[in-house]
C-alpha cells in the first residue's frame, strides 16, 4: 500500500486539524506551542521524543505536550494516514480544570474511547459541523483523560532558558544575533548553545526557526496574506518560508494559505 501525499489542515475555534498521509516525507524535529492529539490510522508512525524512539501502530494514539520537540515519518515503504488535533493549552487546561499545564507520561497510549473521540472531532471539524455539536465532541474527548496518566510536576524552564526564549520571541523579524543573548548571561556563545540543547532539546537557531514558522502560520491564519508573514518574520522571501513551513506542517505556506 503506497499512500499519496497529501495534508490537510481545518480550523475551529481553539482547534487545528490535520489529515496527512504520505510514504517519503519527514518531519523535521521540531515542536508546537498546542498540545496535539493523533491517531494512527493506518501504517506504522516512527518518531523520536525526549531522547528515545517511538512507534505509533494502528489505532495508537499520540499525545504531544507544548515545546515537546519531536519529528516524525513513516516507519516503511507501505506509507502513513493519521490524523492530529492541535488544542491551544489554555483551551485544554480549561477543559481539564486545571490551572496549570500538564504533561503526558507516555507519548503513545492504546485507548479505543479516546481514539474515538478524537477521530469524532476531527471529522466534524474537517466536515465544518455545527458549532454546538462540535463543543460537545470537544467535552466529550476532554473527558477521556481521567483514564490516561497525566504528569503535574514536569520540570519547568530555568531562569536562564526561559529568559533565552523571551529575547528569541522578542526579536523573531530580526537576524539571531546569539553575541547579544550571551552578553546578557555573561557566557560564550558555545557554552550557551550546549546549554540551550540540554535544555529544550533544540539548537537556539532551531528553536528560533520553529518560533518565526510558528508565527508566520498565526499571521497567515489571521490575515490571510503569505508576503506579509513573509515580510513580519524575516524570512528573505516566499520560497524561503515555503520550504522551512514545510518541514514542520507537510504542506508549503502558500498551499496552506489557499486550502484554508
Amino acid at each position: 500500500m503506497i499512500v499519496t501525499e497529501e495534508f490537510i489542515y481545518k480550523k475551529w475555534a481553539g482547534i487545528n486539524v490535520l489529515s496527512a498521509s504520505f510514504t517519503d516525507f519527514a518531519y523535521k524535529k521540531h515542536c508546537h506551542e498546542e498540545y496535539a492529539f493523533g491517531v494512527t490510522l493506518s501504517g506504522v508512525q516512527r518518531f523520536y521524543i525526549d531522547g528515545s524512539m517511538e512507534l505509533s501502530y494502528p489505532h495508537g494514539v499520540m499525545l504531544f505536550s507544548p515545546e515537546q520537540v519531536h519529528d516524525g515519518m513513516a516507519y516503511d515503504k507501505t506509507g502513513l494516514k493519521y490524523v492530529m488535533l492541535y488544542i491551544e493549552p489554555e483551551v485544554f487546561w480549561e477543559l481539564l480544570e486545571k490551572k496549570e499545564g500538564v504533561r503526558f507520561s507516555s507519548p503513545v497510549v492504546y485507548n479505543c474511547r479516546l481514539e474515538r473521540s478524537i477521530r469524532s472531532l476531527a471529522n466534524a471539524v474537517i466536515n465544518a459541523a455545527d458549532q454546538s455539536f462540535c463543543d460537545e465532541l470537544l467535552v466529550a474527548f476532554a473527558n477521556n483523560f481521567g483514564n490516561v496518566a497525566l504528569n503535574t510536576a514536569h520540570k519547568k524552564d530555568d531562569v536562564l532558558i526561559k529568559r533565552a526564549k523571551e529575547m528569541i520571541h522578542g526579536n523573531l523579524e530580526a537576524v539571531l544575533r546569539l553575541d547579544d543573548i550571551c552578553e546578557e548571561f555573561g557566557m560564550s556563545k558555545y557554552k550557551f548553545i550546549r546549554v540551550f540543547k540540554a535544555g529544550t532539546g533544540l539548537s537556539p537557531y532551531q528553536y528560533y526557526l520553529n518560533c518565526k514558522i510558528s508565527l508566520a502560520k498565526r499571521l497567515i491564519e489571521k490575515s490571510r496574506d503569505i508576503y506579509s508573514a513573509v515580510s513580519d518574520c524575516g524570512f528573505v522571501d516566499l520560497t524561503h518560508l515555503n520550504r522551512h513551513f514545510k518541514s514542520i506542517y507537510g504542506t508549503t505556506a502558500f498551499e496552506y494559505l489557499k486550502k484554508r
